[in-house]
């Protein structure tokens, strides 16, 4: 809708030459209307008297006998039309008297009325040209007496006045407006300069002072805003170095920190915000961006404007090695702007799944061996230490088991650490031909499982001794216990330049199809899996590798056996 602007000073002198032009007319009319009421009750005055003497010498008239030349006589000096009426309001005089008709008289019925009630009638007709009297005449024959009085009037007279007050109000009018626009001026010039002031606090100017020239309540309002001014410059300074601080606080967090309204643009962000978002920078009033394909950001955001919006906090995992937490705080009443603090969070989520990895690891891969110690003890205590043969069959599995047991809390210490950057593994020449016939030669079961090694002597692979016994005592235990009866053969050769591939074949079950890219995955058990196990070996062998910089590859068939195929870096061959 479009609005009028007119300037303060016109409409304030219009309005107090209105003012002053409806006091003038409102007095006008009523000097005006007191002048006719009092040229009025002046002439109903004088006609009362005439009649009232008229009254008097008609009642002797009456005694006398000679009523009718009375009226006539009376009549003609004192120039009123007389006329008297009976009880019954019947004239007993002619009813034509100084040339007036008694019944063109205005209102005689009510006149003649209100004189036979006893009351006395009196109006005033034409401006006072002609006045109605009607009294009572308590006499033996007349009963009322109703007068008929032609005079000048005031009609001549209210028009002079009336030109004169004409005059009068135009001066009024015209002395009012000036008076109202030199008021409006004075009163407009003062509010422009309080407007001014106002202006330049509006801009952010707090320098320019606004002293008020005249004290009363223009000066006090502009004492109050300037006033006002003062303590909203010390309150600006203390925000912005507020709003300073608050900034090189939120630069060196490295969450990051986005501010946004409704409608889902930037008021406020800072650097650590669009490093992590990866947008490089996020300028504010540039819309909120929505980096991540699979993670609706802005919809997250948007749901923070709603009426029962409380803090929300996300996990987010836009990419396979990048994991992030957002913290939505929602706008609320007060405040027209949310808050979202985003937070990297992949490294903390790498260290508390490498410290489970580790316990989970400890627990499968130890239960082994000190599930053979305290057989093999339980044998010895109960009798196998009497008898030679036995017991140095079961102290040299304790032997092989403690060994084992040292080797695989080493090499598990080693595969945690190198998980967490803790510190690089320190990889050596492993010769593999001997490590390997160890392990074929602890799993070999008599008639039952053959297993056959085949390696080129003096073959060596670069990594952590330990770690290479872990990654083969487990592809060599998992081969066995999947194989019932059979074969299981270890074959070792050059790859390609720099790399050693080692197969590990079995004639066993075999892992079904839509299970093998799943082998390797922590806890998951096919159906082809004992019950007992944990599904956690095939997923430490792939962790292992990876530390190693190697590979791992598997091939199987249900019922025809499975295949692991491992390539480590080549340290040398010996002579």
């Amino acid at each position: 809708m479009r609005s009028f602007s007119l300037s303060m000073r016109w409409w304030l002198g219009l309005a107090f030459a209105a003012v002053a032009a409806a006091t003038a007319v409102a007095v006008a009319v009523g000097m005006s209307r007191q002048a006719e009421a009092a040229f009025r009750a002046d002439a109903e005055v004088r006609a009362v008297e005439h009649s009232l003497a008229a009254s008097a010498a008609l009642r002797q008239a009456i005694r006398r006998g000679n009523l009718v030349e009375a009226v006539d006589a009376v009549s003609a000096r004192r120039r009123l039309a007389l006329f008297v009426l009976d009880r019954n309001g019947r004239p007993i005089t002619p009813r034509r008297a100084a040339q007036t008709e008694l019944a063109s008289i205005p209102d005689v019925d009510r006149a003649i009325g209100a004189a036979l009630e006893g009351r006395r009638w009196v109006r005033t007709y034409d401006r006072g040209e002609v006045t109605v009297v009607a009294l009572p005449m308590p006499w033996e024959s007349g009963a009322a007496l109703v007068t008929y009085s032609l005079q000048p009037g005031y009609g001549a007279t209210m028009a002079m006045i009336k030109d004169q007050i004409g005059s009068v109000l135009v001066w009024a009018i015209l002395l009012g407006g000036l008076g109202g626009f030199a008021i409006a001026f004075l009163t407009t010039r003062r509010l422009r300069r309080i407007a001014s002031a106002a202006r330049e606090i509006e801009a952010g100017n707090f320098g320019r002072a606004l002293e008020p020239r005249f004290v009363d309540e223009i000066g006090s309002l502009a004492s109050t805003i300037d006033r006002m001014r003062v303590r909203l410059q010390e309150s600006f300074d203390g925000i912005q170095s507020e709003r300073l601080l608050l900034r090189r606080t939120l630069e060196r967090l490295d969450q990051g920190v986005v501010t946004v309204d409704a409608e889902l643009t930037i008021q406020a962000a800072n650097d650590a915000a669009g490093a992590l978002l990866g947008v490089g920078s996020l300028a504010e009033g540039a819309p909120l961006p929505d980096p991540w394909p699979d993670v609706p950001l802005r919809a997250f955001a948007r749901a923070l404007f709603a009426a029962d919006a409380e803090v929300a906090r996300e996990r987010f995992v836009p990419y396979d090695d990048r994991c992030y937490t957002v913290c939505g705080i929602p706008a609320g009443a007060a405040f027209r702007t949310a808050l979202l603090v985003i937070t990297d969070v992949t490294e903390l989520e790498r260290r508390e799944r490498i410290e489970r990895d580790f316990v989970t690891n400890a627990a499968h891969e130890l239960r082994t061996p000190v599930a053979a110690i305290s057989g093999a003890i339980e044998v010895l205590v109960a009798g196998a230490k009497d008898k030679p043969a036995e017991r140095d069959h079961f102290l040299a599995i304790i032997d092989r088991q403690s060994a084992r047991l040292g080797r695989l809390s080493r090499s598990l210490l080693v595969l945690a650490r190198a998980q967490t950057n803790a510190e690089q593994v320190r990889t050596t020449a492993v010769d593999l031909c001997p490590l390997l016939e160890e392990i074929a030669a602890g799993i070999r079961r008599d008639g039952r499982l053959e297993v056959d090694v085949d390696c080129p002597p003096g073959l060596e692979v670069l990594g952590e001794p330990d770690l290479v016994d872990q990654v083969f005592s487990n592809l060599a235990a998992n081969a066995a216990k999947y194989t019932d009866r059979g074969r299981v053969s270890i074959c070792v050769r050059a790859h390609e330049p720099g790399q050693v591939e080692i197969e590990l074949a079995d004639t066993g079950r075999g892992i079904p199809e839509e299970s093998q890219h799943r082998v390797f995955d922590r806890f998951y058990q096919g159906g082809a899996r004992e019950p007992d196990g944990f599904g956690l070996g095939l997923a430490i062998v792939r962790q292992a590798i990876r530390v190693l910089n190697g590979t791992v590859e598997v091939q199987s068939v249900v019922g025809g056996g499975t295949t692991f195929r491992v390539t480590l870096p080549l340290a040398k061959v010996a002579a």
